[in-house]
């Protein structure tokens, strides 16, 4: 009995009023949990927090790096254009890649910094149809030339001439209500200003879309083979296949021996690459029939591609480029009422904002013309080429895929 009474007030402490509290090893183990789950918190805590800082810091470190490789990519466009500057002085126009323009930056003796990679890639914009320029006629050849059947083929042209020009009168079945849709709206009445405009025409979002709305392999043969900038003729050097059948009547056969003639390569492999210095030329490579005063002989709009790698790191950028009188960008306005004055001025501030040196013309603030910082240097500065388009990394579209024959 002794025992038993002494092992019981060693589980407890008897307290006032016949109550009992544990023990203080009871309270050193609740103690020691509380503290074991505050640092398994703190612990969680910071490596969030480490995770975090990390991905700021490798972002940070990510945009530093792009902010180095957009410098270094306008440098190589700016170098790129002094190139095609000299050999257009030189040749009085530009015509191919041919003349020995193909690699802009070791003709100059460009070298990157830090090692990094820069490439050029260019792209005849002139050598496809301006669709500012092209007619009804042309459009329902291009079309055929596709394998459409006759009524698709002058409907589709139609309804496109119909989206573009004001006050068009419709020649085929196809008679577009636009303003009773679920949406209404009117046709502009001017060239499209971006292929996203098709989706909207009637007929043509049935032929050049899927049923989920998507582009199929008609609309990537259409921007593959049509140019939104306004020229008057494409450039014979660089044309496409299908600018050769639609504008040109050129067949199968006279279409693969100007190719072969400009890639140097079938019966003119051992000549090497070449070009048209006229139009006419192409008659003894292409032969009597076929239409080659259509074209021009040189490039009205040029698209330059420049990639610039660091490691697993890419920026590049896209431009359009014109030289003097040549393409330009759609500027007729879609409002019908807007007056002559309102659009001459809209059209004037366009063409300052496509010159690139434009707000250089201007003399500063506080300056006389002819005096020191006046301007008059800047108004001196003659750019050579006019910047129609520039897109930097995701606004730059992929390339359509090449299409499949249709014929």
């Amino acid at each position: 009995m002794p025992a038993a009474r002494t092992t019981a007030c060693s589980e407890t402490v008897a307290e006032a009023g016949g109550e009992s509290r544990p023990r203080a090893g009871a309270r050193r183990g609740s103690v020691l949990v509380i503290v074991m789950v505050t640092l398994l918190f703190a612990t969680f805590a910071l490596v969030t927090f480490m995770e975090r800082a990390s991905v700021d810091l490798l972002v940070d470190q990510r945009e530093l790096l792009t902010k180095r490789l957009r410098q270094e990519a306008y440098s190589a466009l700016e170098m790129t254009l002094g190139v095609l500057n000299e050999f257009r002085e030189a040749g009085n126009g530009l015509r191919s890649p041919a003349e020995g323009w193909g690699d802009p930056l070791a003709f100059a003796g460009y070298v990157p910094a830090e090692d990094r990679v820069v490439e050029i890639a260019f792209e005849d914009e002139s050598g496809k149809l301006p669709l500012p320029q092209v007619n009804a006629q042309i459009l329902t050849n291009l079309f055929k030339h596709w394998a459409l059947p006759q009524a698709d083929a002058e409907g589709l042209a139609d309804v496109l001439q119909g989206w573009m020009k004001r006050n068009h009168v419709y020649t085929s079945a196809v008679q577009p209500d636009y303003e009773t849709g679920a949406l209404p709206y009117l046709a502009p009445g001017r060239s499209l200003r971006s292929f996203s405009e098709l989706a909207a025409i009637e007929k043509v979002r049935e032929l050049f879309f899927d049923e989920d709305g998507r582009p199929n392999e008609l609309w990537r043969r259409f921007v593959d083979n049509v140019s939104l900038f306004d020229f008057p003729r494409p450039n014979l050097n660089g044309a496409k296949p299908d600018a050769l059948a639609a504008l040109g009547q050129f067949d199968e056969t006279q279409q693969r021996n100007l190719g072969d003639y400009l890639r140097g390569t079938g019966m003119y492999q051992n000549q090497g690459p070449r070009f048209f210095q006229s139009p006419n030329e192409a008659q003894r490579v292409a032969g009597p029939t076929g239409d080659s005063g259509a074209f021009a002989a040189t490039i009205s709009a040029l698209r330059i591609t420049v990639t610039v790698r660091d490691g697993s790191t890419e920026y590049k950028l896209s431009t359009v480029i014109a030289p003097p009188n040549g393409a330009s960008t759609v500027q007729t306005t879609a409002t019908a009422g807007r007056t002559q004055a309102t659009g001459a001025a809209a059209q004037t501030a366009a063409q300052q904002q496509n010159r690139p040196n434009a707000g250089q013309m201007m003399p500063r603030p506080g300056t006389t013309p002819g005096t020191p910082g006046s301007g008059t240097a800047a108004q001196s500065l003659k750019y050579p080429f006019t910047l129609l388009e520039i897109r930097e990394n995701d606004e730059i579209p992929p390339p359509p895929a090449p299409p499949n024959p249709l014929n």
